[in-house]
């Protein structure tokens, strides 16, 4: 597949809110290939469609246990709370600490089309969250807590 250009922080189409997919076709499946391609190149952990520049609500993630591919994804429940440390591809070179839940619960379509409920606790949950506020517009950026100096961090 193919290699996408990561859009910067700066650039307005970060801010915007995604669209919903309304049908899961073989443009959102190359989407998906895709940005799964684009996550693994810059070594991230997970990787929004805004990011890429595409104003639709999938995500991708990989915290090590092979790719995860999320349309329209939802958070239904969260519980707990975690403070650790975020980057983002889109935000290079900064990195903080964010409160996100320590356990969330996540509606969302399959390549299929299919309804299905995820459950992702710490780094997964961490990723779930970061990764849906792209959708919404909202920066890891907004909630840092505490700003670290220059340590790479991907997310």
């Amino acid at each position: 597949m193919a290699i996408r250009q990561i859009r910067f922080e700066g650039d307005p189409i970060l801010r915007k809110n995604s669209r919903k997919v309304t049908e899961v076709n073989e443009r959102i499946k190359i989407l998906l290939e895709d940005m799964v391609d684009t996550m693994y190149e810059n070594e991230g952990v997970g990787l929004a469609a805004p990011q890429v520049g595409v104003l639709r609500r999938v995500v991708v993630i990989d915290i090590g246990e092979g790719p995860i591919k999320l349309i329209n994804p939802e958070i239904v429940e969260e519980e707990g709370e975690n403070i650790d440390v975020e980057g983002c591809l889109s935000v290079p070179n900064r990195a903080g600490t964010v409160k996100r839940p320590e356990k969330v619960k996540v509606k969302y379509l399959d390549e299929n089309g299919q309804e299905n409920i995820i459950e992702g606790t710490g780094l997964l949950a961490k990723a779930f969250c970061h990764e849906i506020d792209h959708l919404n517009g909202i920066l890891f950026i907004d909630k840092i807590i505490e700003e670290i100096e220059s340590e790479e961090s991907h997310e």
